[in-house]
């Protein structure tokens, strides 16, 4: 006799509800991530993006669907060529290095590889193509100044995603920074005329319509869908690229296709240290290699992470760190314990049978990993009771084994041996 699916619910940015999720070909979830700019290492707060889409992509598997995951480097943006500029240096002398850093920072945060790490260079052709489309499609307009941008006025759908007005949008506003001729102040860049300080770094190429660079919003777009095709299942990314860059990426991509872009939006909220959103601007960031120096697991980071919903702002602070490097270290002993353990007792098989079906409702209802947290905590306080019976059963063992793996495969919050010495050295 087979059984209904379990529900699977995600909240969608675009409709302001958690809604039913599942791919649209019932097996595999083509999801795109927005990844790091790779000119300085990624701060923390923007790690709290990245494990949210990692929990996502863990869950998304847990549910027993595949992933076919897209995470973009940005390398090639208006901060990699001034900082490249300043240096004397071209683009990829600033971008390989931050690459290799991020990537090593997302190994200790132990998030699961992409299957595609595309980086805006590699893509020049597919980009400078979907300009020409908008251009032909007559969205798009070049200026005379050679920069090529995306008319909103010619979209009628443009501000859907982020609810916004578009007779509220400003000149100024990040939309329109560009210090370029525009006919609408509101219009964004989709191709910027190259500069000198382009020519000198390495950032400019040949196009049809003008040698250039493109614009960040037109990045995503050409790589999203040269490698997912013109339809997403999911685009996730922190809730500050609402707008523009998300609204900025569905007007371009789909002016182009005429197809809906993505069917579900999801966002991760502000991590804040003592109530300040982290940003380099401000000068309170903490990168991965600062928590490693101080001896801070990648297990307990990922705990302090999922202790808050990732629709909520979550603030850092060494009182909370203290209590997920804690809270890691218990989840640890306990698996010691697991392994080392002989049998158990009906009542252990149950604890984990009951668990199991908790676990799974709590990540399968918007990723709730709070209450995945709190069900894995349960049943190690039940599993240790049990434990401490000297049961015969080595059936129920093997269930308690099986459904403890199955929670760390999602949470990944068993410390290694040699973190949590450097932990308890702290």
């Amino acid at each position: 006799m087979s059984t209904a699916a379990p529900a699977f619910r995600l909240y969608n940015t675009m409709s302001r509800a958690v809604e039913p999720f599942a791919p649209a070909d019932g097996t595999t979830v083509r999801l795109y991530t927005c990844g790091p700019t790779v000119y300085n290492p990624a701060h923390i707060g923007n790690f709290r993006t990245f494990l949210f889409e990692d929990l996502l992509r863990r869950t998304l598997r847990l549910r027993g669907w595949r992933v076919n995951q897209v995470m973009n480097l940005t390398d090639v943006d208006d901060k990699i060529i001034t900082k490249a500029a300043k240096e004397a240096k071209k683009i990829g002398d600033i971008t390989v290095p931050m690459s290799a850093i991020f990537h090593a920072d997302r190994a200790y945060l132990r998030i699961e590889d992409a299957e595609h790490y595309p980086r805006a260079t590699d893509y020049i052709p597919q980009m400078i193509a979907l300009v020409q489309v908008l251009i032909d499609k007559k969205v798009a307009y070049v200026a005379d100044d050679g920069s090529v941008y995306f008319a909103i006025d010619r979209f009628a759908q443009y501000g859907r995603l982020s609810r916004l007005d578009t007779r509220e949008v400003k000149a100024g506003a990040r939309v329109a920074q560009d210090e370029y001729a525009k006919e609408n102040a509101q219009d964004f860049a989709l191709w910027k005329a190259a500069k000198p300080e382009d020519e000198a770094t390495g950032a400019a190429w040949d196009a049809p319509f003008g040698r250039g660079r493109p614009g960040w919003h037109l990045e995503c777009s050409a790589m999203a869908t040269d490698i997912l095709g013109e339809t997403l299942d999911l685009h996730c990314g922190g809730v500050d690229l609402v707008f523009p860059h998300h609204e900025d990426e569905i007007a371009q991509s789909e002016a182009a296709s005429g197809k809906v872009f993505s069917h579900c939006w999801m966002h991760g909220e502000f991590l804040q240290i003592d109530g300040a959103k982290m940003a380099k601007r401000v000068g309170n960031v903490t990168n991965v290699a600062d928590m490693r120096e101080q001896g801070v697991s990648g297990a307990a980071i990922r705990h302090f992470m999922f202790s808050t919903h990732y629709r909520k702002q979550l603030n850092l602070s060494g009182e909370a760190l203290e209590a997920s490097i804690a809270a890691v270290r218990r989840v640890g002993d306990f698996a010691a314990r697991l392994g080392a353990a002989a049998a158990g007792t009906p009542a252990l098989a149950a604890a984990a049978a009951s668990a199991e079906v908790a676990f799974k409702a709590a990540l399968f209802d918007d990723l709730n990993a709070p209450e995945a947290n709190a069900v894995l905590f349960t049943f190690i306080t039940a599993a240790n009771r049990e434990l401490d019976q000297s049961g015969a059963d080595a059936g129920a063992l093997a269930v308690a084994r099986r459904v403890f793996a199955v929670m760390d495969g999602v949470l990944s919050i068993v410390p290694d041996a040699a973190q949590a010495t450097d932990e308890l050295a702290t």
